[in-house]
């Protein structure tokens, strides 16, 4: 299967240099893909030229019209038809590519690929996705911020979307399932996340709930997927990614203080350099937009050519596993809990 993704060629901070130069470092890690890049040609064309191999594997798609970081979903909306970020979506809507990648503003592609592709049939919310490191591996997190407010049938979706998302993309066999809560009690917590857990136990769904988790518990390694609402799992994100930045920080600081200090970091460069990129954000560059019909992939803004590439990666691998027709089949093999759902979400 050849593989045809579509890029939005001008979103990010590093636009459109970042966009052509991660293009090309997943055009050598993917041989035999296609790039189909929607932005201004005259900024494009030159920086093609620059990798004429990544040259003759991409489609430029030309229009002057941006969605902007500052850019409202309802003003991204009015822009949708003609901007390299709807067009880029609707290049998924209509089959000319598999995929879509973009660093543009985060609300607007949601709100613009809500509408180009739609829900899948089963799924009442979309949700923002991503890969974390923990102390074991690497799990999956849900909802990062496109639902701040939930109910349990949305926390019992999640649940599914994760569940098949780590098994096609990180290859594991049976994903454990924990919902982020203040405690592991049953007791604890609202009492959407405590009848999300009890249909969670109840219902015949083919996965492993281990229950509630705590923060400290996700960075563990507890489990495989973690499940929460928009607003908190936000929060988590963001604050994990702050204080990666201070510790980092700090350790700037400590090795620069003194020569000794100095002359440590440079016997230990080794094994610092082996931890910096165990936790390099870039390497976990790609939220995705589970629940669509089509693979969306939100790259960070201010990533690098690396940080892109690997985004473009986790849309490959979503391709290739097969992720939307698995997410479907899914729902059709566990239809039999929607109405408990339904339920659930009235009576929430």
């Amino acid at each position: 299967m050849r593989l045809m993704i579509a890029l939005d060629g001008m979103g990010g901070d590093g636009a459109p240099e970042v966009v052509v130069k991660g293009a090309n470092m997943a055009r050598s890690r993917y041989p035999g893909i296609h790039f189909h890049i929607y932005g201004n040609e005259a900024l494009l064309k030159p920086l093609l030229a620059r990798f004429p191999k990544l040259a003759r594997c991409t489609s430029i798609h030309h229009t002057d019209v941006v969605v902007s970081s500052e850019d409202k979903p309802s003003q991204a909306l009015r822009k949708a038809r003609d901007s390299s970020m709807g067009l880029a979506i609707d290049a998924v809507r209509d089959n000319i590519a598999q995929g879509v990648v973009s660093a543009g503003n985060t609300g607007a592609l949601m709100a613009l690929a809500k509408i180009a592709l739609r829900t899948m049939t089963g799924i009442s919310r979309p949700a923002i996705a991503t890969m974390l490191p923990t102390s074991r591996s690497e799990c999956v997190m849900l909802d990062l911020g496109a639902n701040i407010q939930c109910d349990a049938r949305n926390l019992v979706e999640f649940a599914i979307m994760g569940e098949v998302f780590s098994r096609t993309v990180l290859g594991r066999t049976k994903p454990t399932i924990g919902l982020l809560n203040v405690g592991e009690e049953e007791l604890k917590g609202h009492e959407y996340v405590r009848q999300a857990a009890s249909l969670l136990r109840e219902l015949a769904l083919p996965i492993e709930f281990r229950g509630f988790v705590e923060g400290d518990a996700v960075w563990a390694g507890a489990v495989d997927v973690v499940v929460t609402d928009g607003f908190t799992g936000n929060i988590a994100l963001k604050t994990a990614e702050g204080i990666a930045k201070m510790y980092s920080g700090f350790m700037r600081t400590a090795f620069e203080s003194t020569i000794l200090s100095r002359l440590g970091y440079l016997l230990s460069r080794g094994a610092i350099g082996k931890v910096r990129s165990r936790v390099d954000p870039r390497r976990y560059n790609g939220a995705m937009l589970l629940g669509l019909n089509g693979i969306v992939i939100k790259s960070h803004g201010g990533t690098d050519a690396f940080g892109f590439a690997n985004a473009i990666g986790v849309a490959v691998d979503m391709i290739r596993g097969g992720f939307s027709n698995r997410i479907a089949e899914e729902f059709q093999r566990i239809g039999d809990f929607a109405a408990p759902l339904q339920k659930a979400a009235v009576s929430g």
